[in-house]
């Protein structure tokens, strides 16, 4: 048995080094002035995949990613790890989309790579935390979908089975194929980048990095290093339901909010101040019972 698997991933801003200028006037975030990153959650999604291909011969492994230009450094580093191709999807009426918009962007996508077995996400992308694209794409395609995984247990009679991590366990779900699964940043970290298809894959680029770089040392030998590059026309996109205009969600105001304590208490390393502040906390039931 193969498996013809699609992760969804995400270029990101990286949250841990948000400025003054993260945000436009509009409220949509000020891409440009971040440094982006591979969704942390996305390389999760990845690893579970990896494994699958991994586990069963002739399977593979493409990813599917929306965003500016150098969001393609997304595909690079899924081939790095271990992926077989990627999709960008890349046009300025994707720009300032939503999760609704988002995932009728992605779903138009997958409808063009056609047949596909599983989907794989990760849970949520840190720069909305909505954990909504997963599910609204599992809705478009009118497939099932298995949210908070943690493992990929097994594939088998067409039936594929998961474990969920909840905030009070674990749960064990089957489900049919095809499937999206959304993957959780507690499931394994995805696998190192290999130096061998670093080699391979470094040159790698979309027809619009190629023309910027003026790079005209393609063959068709080469082919494999030509990455996909989809345009909202390619896929057949109604501009209408893209970007800024397919999105009912509205940021209305931005606040920079810092946590500052109203009180504070120094103690030394003396046992007989320790014991006082453990008696207080527990008196004012901050711990205990």
């Amino acid at each position: 048995m193969s498996l013809k698997i699609i992760v969804l991933a995400k270029q990101v801003p990286d949250t841990r080094n948000v400025g003054k200028d993260a945000m436009k006037a509009d409220g949509t975030v000020n891409r440009s002035a971040l440094p982006a990153i591979f969704n942390p959650e996305d390389l999760n999604a990845l690893e579970q995949a990896l494994r699958l291909k991994d586990q069963f011969s002739g399977s593979t492994v493409h990813l599917l990613t929306m965003g500016p230009p150098r969001a393609a450094d997304i595909i690079r580093e899924g081939l790095f790890r271990g992926a077989d191709g990627g999709y960008l999807l890349t046009d300025r009426v994707f720009a300032g989309a939503d999760t609704l918009a988002t995932s009728y962007a992605l779903h138009e996508a997958i409808k063009k790579i056609g047949e596909f077995d599983l989907i794989i996400s990760g849970r949520q992308a840190i720069d909305g935390d909505t954990a909504q694209v997963g599910p609204q794409v599992a809705e478009k395609l009118h497939i099932p979908q298995i949210t908070y995984a943690e493992e990929i247990q097994s594939v088998e009679n067409g039936k594929i089975t998961v474990k969920r991590r909840l905030e009070r366990g674990v749960e064990i779900t089957e489900s049919p194929l095809p499937v999206l699964v959304t993957v959780n940043g507690s499931a394994p970290a995805c696998r190192p980048r290999h130096a061998k298809l670093i080699q391979k894959y470094k040159h790698a680029k979309t027809a619009s990095e190629r023309q910027a770089d003026n790079d005209s040392s393609f063959h068709e030998s080469d082919d494999y290093l030509l990455l996909n590059e989809w345009s909202a026309a390619c896929v057949n996109a109604d501009v209408q339901q893209c970007g800024l205009s397919g999105s009912p969600t509205k940021v209305k105001k931005i606040e920079n909010v810092v946590f500052q304590a109203k009180e504070s208490k120094t103690l030394d390393s003396s046992d007989q101040q320790i014991e006082e502040l453990m008696v207080e906390l527990i008196t004012n039931h901050t711990i205990g019972g």
